[in-house]
């Protein structure tokens, strides 16, 4: 691969970075550094990991249209010209009409980013107001990377109570998380950010931007890694509970 089609990617995958912090869904901080007492306050999110991309998301929602959401973690995609995320299995050719696009409402947005050796590569982000949460595109991309998945949106979300959602969820996917967590990733996300955390840093230098970027992306993924030990905790806990005496 040629020095400047390196740099080009390395440069765009940054530029992604900046401007959606890995995933559509938050900031560059991946999580909220809230204020004091935030760390009480619980909100809903679901394990994209569980998750079966049922469609009830978009139907048993609250709100008009469902505060749940797809996001696209750019360090786990492929940028592929055939993305199964985003067409039709039965597409008529590689281009956006409509007649091709596996989102009914357009939501996915193609954008072509460069070219290397005859293969062509694209950026896949998300339009979140026109995001239903039907997950279509969550089901299509898991055939390849699975890079795409659903997350709520908690700008929209009222956190009911009881949430809709998750008490018609089929896979127990909906969990009630600490507000400056913010989000749950793939498990095998976890290990992306790391690596992508490492390379940020090794590559600051005297760059102070991209030393906190770095910083922030191991954050996210401590976060993330403490959120599963806990849980992973408190599952065998119910599981011990709920086992017959004597077992």
């Amino acid at each position: 691969m040629p020095e400047a089609g390196r740099t080009d990617r390395r440069g765009f995958l940054a530029d992604a970075l900046r401007t959606s912090g890995g995933f559509a869904l938050v900031g560059a901080g991946g999580f909220l550094v809230g204020r004091r007492g935030q760390e009480e306050l619980q909100v809903w999110q679901l394990d994209p990991d569980k998750c079966t991309a049922c469609g009830n998301c978009a139907t048993y929602c609250v709100l008009d249209v469902s505060a749940v959401k797809c996001v696209n973690c750019f360090d786990m995609c492929g940028f592929c010209d055939i993305c199964t995320g985003y067409f039709e299995t039965n597409y008529w050719s590689l281009d956006t009409a409509a007649e091709n696009q596996l989102c009914p409402t357009g939501a996915v947005i193609r954008r072509f980013v460069e070219e290397q050796s005859g293969q062509r590569f694209y950026e896949y982000t998300i339009d979140g107001p026109l995001c239903i949460g039907c997950g279509k595109c969550v089901k299509g991309c898991a055939l390849m990377n699975g890079s795409m998945y659903l997350q709520v949106e908690h700008d929209r979300c009222v956190n009911c109570n009881e949430c809709a959602i998750a008490t018609a969820c089929p896979a127990e996917a909906f969990y009630r998380i600490p507000a400056n967590q913010v989000e749950i990733v793939k498990q095998s996300a976890i290990g992306v950010l790391e690596r992508r955390g490492r390379q940020q840093l090794r590559e600051a230098d005297e760059d102070p931007q991209l030393r906190e970027e770095g910083e922030s992306l191991l954050a996210r993924a401590a976060v993330q890694r403490q959120w599963r030990a806990r849980q992973a905790g408190w599952d065998a806990r119910q599981q011990g509970e709920e086992a017959p005496r004597g077992s």
